[in-house]
């Protein structure tokens, strides 16, 4: 199985991907491999526990983009619920949302990273 497939079985509309990246493969792997760190750097959690909502609002609205992009469907359904909520001041809201997406976060940066190995 590859990296594709296993990212399609996770949730991401790899098709969409497909053609967004011109029917590239290679490409689009390449990208979804850059996926974990833009993560890391772009956590939300942090941010919603301290309070600042507007950053925590841009990190999430970062992340809505990049998943957006590489077609991870699940993620990015999430991702915008997340941003809205954070910008009408709901925390705990977004702070519910945000740890269930980050269990499909994990795992499919968990798959990315056993192809980039």
């Amino acid at each position: 199985m590859s990296l594709i497939e296993e990212i399609g079985r996770l949730g991401a509309d790899t098709e969409d991907a497909l053609n967004r990246f011109k029917g590239n493969a290679a490409l689009y792997e390449r990208m979804l491999k850059k996926f974990p760190d833009v993560s890391e750097k772009s956590s939300v959690m942090p941010f919603i526990d301290s309070g600042d909502l507007e950053t925590a609002a841009a990190h999430a609205h970062t992340l809505k983009g990049v998943v957006g992009n590489l077609s991870l469907n699940v993620l990015y359904e999430s991702y915008s619920k997340i941003v809205l909520l954070l910008r009408e001041g709901k925390a705990d809201e977004a702070r519910e949302l945000l740890e269930k997406t980050l269990e499909s976060e994990r795992s499919i940066i968990e798959t990315i990273r056993k192809y980039s190995e």
